[in-house]
């Protein structure tokens, strides 16, 4: 089963000062962090910013070549989480026809953005993600889940969404 998730901010860990897209179930509380790459952290924070840069970057060209293909994004999934790594499917529609493509989910969510289109996570990746990835002592995990479990929205700071 597929839920729907929403981007809720952007953050840095503050043990590792590796960029943080937080995701929020729109029907609950369930937040999930995915750690991504500074030029995708970028990337979404233009387009959360709504910030249009002087040239296309990377997903407004990938944006335009769907849309030149006469293709639509329907909407994009995080489908599995394993060794610490999330895996994403970007859903499409050309011609009536479904088309998929394995994406990472950074560059899946950029995608999404731009083409205001759901995002979702399967069930099972949010049960995998009790113990949070990329961080090698438990006692660490623990807290920073407990941390991001309880964020609110002055904790969120001027990445609030």
């Amino acid at each position: 089963m597929e839920i729907e998730m929403k981007i809720r901010g952007l953050m840095v860990d503050q043990a590792t000062n590796a960029p943080i897209v937080l995701l929020k179930d729109v029907s609950s509380d369930i937040v999930l962090p995915i750690w991504v790459g500074v030029p995708e952290f970028n990337a979404i924070y233009l387009e959360v910013e709504k910030t249009t840069p002087l040239r296309p970057m990377t997903h407004d060209l990938l944006k335009n070549l769907i849309h030149g293909l006469n293709a639509e994004v329907q909407r994009v999934v995080v489908t599995e989480l394993r060794d610490d790594t999330f895996y994403a499917v970007i859903w499409m529609e050309q011609n009536g026809e479904s088309v998929t493509l394995d994406a990472r989910p950074s560059d899946a969510l950029a995608l999404a953005l731009r083409a205001d289109c759901p995002i979702y996570v399967d069930e099972a990746v949010l049960k995998a993600a009790k113990v949070v990835p990329n961080t090698a002592d438990s006692r660490t995990a623990d807290e920073l889940q407990r941390w991001l479990e309880n964020l609110n929205d002055e904790d969120m700071g001027r990445y609030k969404m």
